[in-house]
């Protein structure tokens, strides 16, 4: 037990060490990170001191792309080739009709890079559309197309996009005339209205027979768009759309969807071979009935349907103390009559009707009627049992046809021409940013070009981050059952701590001794030294006891005394090393008795003289060795 105990006070100290070291070592990080923000801020604020500043120093620069684009936007220097709209919506009242959305250039309200500016939609409940040209249009051939840009919700969003569209090559294409109805190849973005997080991916795709075109919508990502939406932070939006047919939607440049133009497209590019013929219709005699009531089955004889569900039960009686003759409701002994009563307009007045007093203390008023109960022999109306219908011809459906509107296309990546993009767009919700547009065909180049510019928005954001402790408040107040975790999480290692450091508790079983202790041999020293702490033990009894306690502490000695006569008898022929010595056993007996009588006989004797006869006992049986200590020990620890 004392190795044990050894070895969790070593366990204890060097967990105590650590966490010194750990918690002086965060306080010297604590303030190297407080004196470089002190640095910065006195160097932003002699920079520009009207300007936000970021908790960390970045440099920023236009981004430039790295390889052939078709188009690049970033807003930082004079919006130039962007063309509002001026026509209206259509099918839509002419007092909220026109694009008359405010757009505007300005930096990020929050984490601001320095520099950085994107166009932001400034109006609430209002039609925005704004356009430009394609530096280059894009012809889906045999290269990908890359559509990316950054966008920030940053109020949030209750309801609107933030989208954009890929507007088709046409000789009568004028941005001027930009509205809903314009046609386009490709829309990809965001979307959000009441609980619904969407992400589109819709394309145009022309029918090869009609020439028409429909609109194919990518099935929804299989991930929880939500954050994206609230969390006020700038995200990536990437649209991959390959050659072989395929497509990825990526944001913050991992994959949400991903899948295939002919396959994950509702409705599907291509339909199907056979349509159900219009003209077919079911038969008359055509039976869907899978079961149908037995024709030969009859009612027995026995069987009445007039017998009521519900009768009164009689053995049912009147509780005893019913006030037949008192009516549930009386008038109101207090209502009076309104002053402005008039009984020629309002008829003659009436108090209004109140539970009867006399009813609360009696077991109920009025006439009484019988309960009722269920009636044993209803049975209700017969019916025939179902059997399986003979007839039965299964679900009727039209007959297939060949689909006179088939067609196969085997490549629906061959797109409708790009030639500029636009944002057409209604929100509930103002300050939208956008920033950083880009066409490309490859990878790498869609990569560099957000490594420059979301790339430092991001390292921004994540530097002005809160702390550990802020974000698991600001958890637990959107989930309050984080708040139990929490103190568990804390309270297990204390409580651990406090059961494993902790000193325990000696008990009496702890200073009890061995039965093996009995055969150890004691020497001669031993014996004297064992006698003269016993000596001294008595003399402390002999001080700390009173008149009160003389008696009760006297037999118990003396029984004690008894215990150690017995246990030196069984060991006299181990410790008896003379005859003198066992003479001495035969004066112990002798004093025995003599104390044993003499407790009888003077029992108001002083302590004093019964103490002495004690110790002088006690040393006659010295031989007893390692027990006589051992006992007496055991004796004074259950004295105090």
């Amino acid at each position: 037990i004392t190795r044990m105990h050894f070895q969790w006070d070593w366990l204890c100290l060097g967990v105590l060490i650590i966490s010194s070291v750990t918690a002086e070592t965060e306080n010297e990080e604590m303030l190297d990170a407080d004196v470089e923000v002190e640095d910065f801020d006195k160097q932003s604020q002699e920079a520009d001191v009207d300007r936000e500043k970021s908790s960390i120093e970045v440099v920023y620069q236009t981004p430039k792309p790295t390889g052939e684009v078709y188009f690049t936007e970033t807003f930082d220097g004079v919006l130039s080739g962007w063309v509002l709209s001026k026509t209206k919506k259509e099918d839509t009242d002419d007092n909220i009709a026109k694009y008359d959305g405010r757009w505007e250039v300005e930096q990020l309200k929050e984490n601001t890079v320095p520099g950085d500016r994107g166009l932001v939609l400034k109006s609430v409940a209002k039609h925005h559309a704004i356009s430009a040209m394609l530096t280059k249009a894009f012809v889906f051939d045999n290269k990908p197309l890359i559509v990316q840009y950054e966008v920030n919700f940053q109020e949030g969003i209750d309801c609107g996009g933030a989208y954009i569209k890929l507007l088709s090559s046409s000789d009568d294409l004028n941005l001027e005339y930009f509205f809903d109805k314009t046609p386009y190849t490709i829309m990809f973005g965001p979307d959000k209205c009441g609980e619904d997080y969407k992400l589109h991916f819709i394309f145009r795709h022309k029918n090869p027979k009609t020439g028409e075109y429909d609109e194919k919508h990518a099935k929804r990502p299989d991930i929880d768009l939500k954050k994206f939406y609230l969390d006020k932070k700038t995200h990536l939006y990437t649209l991959v759309v390959k050659p072989d047919d395929t497509f990825e939607m990526l944001i913050d440049q991992s994959v949400v969807s991903k899948g295939s133009l002919l396959e994950d497209m509702v409705p599907p590019v291509n339909p199907s071979r056979e349509i159900e013929d219009p003209s077919d219709k079911k038969p008359d005699d055509w039976d869907e009935r899978p079961k149908i009531p037995d024709p030969n089955a009859v009612k027995p004889d026995d069987w009445d349907e007039d017998e009521p569900s519900k009768i009164e039960d009689p053995d049912a009686v009147k509780p005893e103390g019913w006030l037949d003759d008192e009516p549930q409701y009386v008038p109101d002994p207090n209502a009076k009559k309104p002053k402005d009563w008039d009984e020629e307009m309002d008829g003659e007045w009436e108090a209004p009707q109140i539970p009867n007093p006399k009813c609360d203390t009696a077991p109920g008023c009025g006439h009484w009627v019988r309960p009722m109960k269920n009636n044993p022999n209803y049975k209700g109306k017969w019916k025939a049992p179902m059997i399986d219908n003979p007839n039965y011809q299964g679900i009727w459906s039209p007959r297939k046809i060949p689909n006179p509107d088939y067609f196969e296309d085997l490549h629906p990546f061959k797109m409708t021409t790009v030639s500029a993009i636009g944002l057409e767009l209604w929100s509930m919700t103002s300050d939208i940013y956008f920033d950083n547009f880009i066409i490309c065909s490859e990878k790498e180049v869609a990569d560099r070009w957000a490594a420059d510019g979301w790339g430092l928005k991001k390292l921004v954001a994540s530097a002005n981050e809160p702390g550990m402790f802020s974000q698991l408040v600001t958890a637990a107040e959107d989930h309050p059952w984080l708040w139990f975790l929490y103190i568990l999480t804390l309270a297990l290692p204390v409580g651990l701590g406090a059961l494993f450091c902790w000193p325990a508790k000696k008990t009496d079983e702890d200073i009890d001794f061995k039965k093996t202790d009995l055969s150890k041999p004691i020497t001669k020293g031993e014996m004297n030294q064992d006698r003269e702490e016993l000596e001294d033990d008595e003399m402390d009894l002999e001080e700390k006891e009173n008149e009160d306690t003389a008696e009760d502490e006297r037999r118990e000695m003396e029984e004690t005394k008894r215990e150690l006569i017995k246990d030196t008898k069984k060991m006299g022929s181990e410790a008896a090393s003379s005859e003198d010595e066992g003479e001495g056993g035969e004066d112990i007996d002798e004093e025995e008795n003599e104390v044993a009588y003499g407790s009888q006989e003077e029992g108001d004797k002083s302590n004093k003289s019964g103490s002495e006869d004690e110790m002088k006992e006690a040393d006659e049986s010295a031989g007893s060795g390692d027990s006589l200590l051992k006992s007496v020990r055991k004796r004074r620890v259950r004295k105090d």
